[in-house]
């Protein structure tokens, strides 16, 4: 198991990875069906005559599969990871079924709290990258994370 990771453990340039996941159709239009149910989410053929000319996955089920490998990745946040906003999210190509995804975390900006000391933030660019090394999503986000317990 990898240790947690404190504030004072991460610095900018670091790079955490993550496992794979393999994405089926049955998922996409499951979750569009509860969450994003737009025909391009949940009809391969009706999906063909869309923008996407296919079936393809919400950003949103994207979002989620990215928070699941993350939570599984190399970058352990100790007291888990708690998001204080993001500033970038996009989606430069779809998700498509079968696709198979991982993450590449990259620690961009490290800063501990004036005001809590016991605490700061650490700015972190997610790629979640296909089969082929395409983007399907990059966010960028502000985590907070706990300093290392003095002793």
């Amino acid at each position: 198991m990898t240790r947690e990771l404190y504030l004072d453990d991460l610095a900018a340039g670091q790079v955490y990875r993550s496992g794979e996941r393999t994405v089926s159709e049955a998922e996409i239009v499951r979750f569009a069906g509860e969450f994003d149910p737009q025909p391009f989410h949940l009809d391969a053929e009706a999906a063909r005559t869309t923008f996407f000319g296919g079936l393809a996955a919400s950003g949103w089920h994207t979002a989620a599969l990215t928070m699941r490998l993350l939570v599984d990745s190399e970058m352990r946040i100790a007291g888990g990871i708690v998001g204080a906003g993001m500033d970038e999210v996009r989606w430069p190509k779809p998700l498509r079924p079968g696709d198979t995804i991982r993450l590449e975390s990259e620690v961009l900006e490290v800063r501990p709290s004036r005001s809590r000391p016991s605490q700061g933030l650490a700015k972190v660019r997610t790629t979640t990258l296909n089969q082929h090394g395409e983007a399907v999503q990059v966010l960028v986000a502000n985590l907070l994370v706990v300093r290392r317990p003095a002793g």
